[in-house]
């Protein structure tokens, strides 16, 4: 049985009995955890895919240890300026050993609902809905007079000589 495990933003596909590092988990050594964020299951063929997640799934881990990565070295530099600046920093991480798979069957549930409530309205009966007379409203047209301008005369312009 496989399934995918959403753990802190990232995807992880998981087997049982198989160990992976992961970001840091609350916990000590041999602490159990379960995760329900699974995202798909594949029982031999049989694949589930969630919506974004399946509803009744989950994953149960054992914590390993508590671990560091390798150092990470950030360096900064800016050229002719005389800038350079060396951090560095390791990342907390926990291994843990994927124990439990499991999957509880209530998409079988749900589907046998769903068709019990679609059977059942199909038996309801109709109600009759009686028709609503609309009368419409005459509106007269109103008329508007155009209004009409006068023309403007131009004066001439004399000259003296």
């Amino acid at each position: 049985m496989i399934a995918v495990v959403n753990i802190e933003g990232k995807q992880f596909k998981v087997e049982k009995d198989a160990q992976l590092l992961i970001d840091k988990l609350q916990g000590k050594k041999g602490d159990k955890v379960v995760l329900d964020n699974v995202s798909l299951i594949d029982n031999n063929g049989k694949v589930i895919i969630g919506t974004p997640s399946i509803k009744g799934a989950s994953v149960t881990v054992s914590i390993l240890e508590q671990t560091r990565d390798k150092k990470v070295v950030v360096f900064k530099k800016k050229r002719r300026k005389g800038y350079r600046i060396k951090n560095g920093h390791k990342q907390m991480l926990t291994r843990v050993k994927i124990d439990n798979i499991s999957t509880k069957s209530t998409t079988n549930k749900i589907q046998k609902s769903e068709t019990k409530e679609t059977s059942a309205k199909k038996t309801t009966t109709k109600k009759t809905t009686a028709k609503k007379t609309t009368t419409k409203k005459t509106t007269a047209k109103k008329t508007t007079a155009k209004k009409t301008t006068a023309k403007k005369t131009t004066a001439k312009k004399t000259t003296a000589n």
